[in-house]
């Protein structure tokens, strides 16, 4: 991951890097605290159908560059939007957020510091959200005079349940991290100096499972969660795994007493 202190020879659209399985993303406007500006939604869309389309990534890593994790869509971009530009997108936020929800590999928010607006729906697309001491997240939608986007509004519920929702939504103050914790924003809290480690280790703990099986899980869990489990569907993949190649090594491994060496097949 980045280092903390955001030191960057300049401001650049999202960064991918991919090794040992693994896909980082790196939001890297740290003096901008991350905030997200058209091109870089068109930017992160690449990068997600890239990592989507690659056989070599088995876990992604959503992070940030700085002291700040994002503070979400530049406000000045919607306000100087022109409806008569053919480029611009009005739903390219919530387009960007809901393909990064559907990424087939597992993901993690590795979230070193503050996350504001939208950027707190793209920490909740994702399956793993490790925040630091210290942070705190507002979404200020109704401060605004926004109403969020519905599969926004869905995944807010899902992960956090009604209440919570509206608790942000409603109020759109800032919660503390510790709260962020109890109502499951956040899977891990830690101090900012054990995030890299964490983040790393799990990582590699994902990375080393069987790409099929996780990918299938995480489509069921996550179908499960808003009550759209595919139950044919669920049980095709569960008959793909089972007559897998990476089931035969699991097997053999299991019988061999060694670390089994998957392959996606």
């Amino acid at each position: 991951m980045n280092d903390a202190s955001g030191t960057q020879a300049e401001a650049t659209t999202p960064l991918l890097t991919v090794a040992n399985g693994r896909a980082t993303v790196s939001l890297n406007r740290p003096a901008m605290h991350n905030r997200l500006e058209p091109a870089d939604l068109r930017r992160l869309i690449e990068i997600f159908d890239e990592v989507e389309s690659r056989d070599d990534c088995r876990v992604l890593v959503l992070t940030a560059t700085g002291k700040s994790f994002c503070s979400g869509f530049h406000l000045g971009a919607l306000a100087e939007r022109d409806e008569r530009d053919e480029a611009h997108d009005p739903d390219a936020f919530e387009k960007m957020v809901n393909k990064l929800e559907s990424l087939t590999i597992p993901t993690i928010a590795a979230i070193n510091g503050g996350t504001y607006g939208g950027a707190t729906d793209m920490v909740l697309a994702c399956d793993f959200r490790i925040g630091v001491e210290g942070m705190r997240c507002f979404m200020p939608a109704t401060r605004l005079g926004i109403v969020y986007y519905a599969s926004g509004v869905r995944r807010y519920v899902s992960r956090l349940g009604v209440n919570n929702a509206k608790k942000m939504f409603l109020t759109a103050k800032p919660i503390e991290a510790d709260e962020l914790l109890r109502m499951q924003f956040l899977t891990e809290l830690l101090p900012v100096e054990q995030l890299t480690k964490q983040v790393d280790e799990l990582a590699e703990t994902i990375a080393a499972n069987a790409p099929l099986a996780v990918a299938a899980m995480k489509k069921g869990l996550n179908e499960q969660a808003v009550g759209e489990l595919d139950i044919e569907r669920h049980l095709a993949a569960k008959q793909r795994s089972s007559a897998s190649e990476d089931h035969q090594e699991a097997l053999k491994a299991w019988q061999e007493k060694r670390k089994p060496v998957f392959k996606g097949l």
